[in-house]
């Protein structure tokens, strides 16, 4: 694995969690977490992105809703996820969250 595809995906879960805290305390359909990702990443594609929400719900940073239809997965942030997004809580590996410069 390079530096680059590391950087992607932990950078990738940085903005994803970003996006979620902006959009409490209704959550945020896919379709606007992918529009926000692809300003830094124009190629991530709807699976590679829901391969890092799947991560993050696995590490209890969010919670996703999955239409039994298929349609576009509704997202939002746990109580941990938003302690992580806002720098109240150290954060594990994984997720490339910048030092907090203030």
């Amino acid at each position: 694995m390079t530096d680059a595809v590391k950087y992607r995906r932990e950078f990738s879960r940085w903005i994803i969690l970003m996006t979620l805290n902006n959009s409490r305390p209704l959550g945020v359909s896919e379709t606007i977490v992918l529009t926000v990702v692809r300003a830094e990443f124009p190629d991530m594609s709807r699976d590679e992105l829901r391969r890092e929400l799947d991560y993050l719900r696995d590490r209890g940073l969010a919670t996703i809703k999955q239409p039994p239809d298929g349609s576009a997965w509704h997202c939002d942030l746990t109580r941990y996820g938003i302690d992580i997004a806002e720098y109240t809580v150290d954060v594990a590996p994984g997720i490339a969250r910048p030092e907090k410069y203030w």
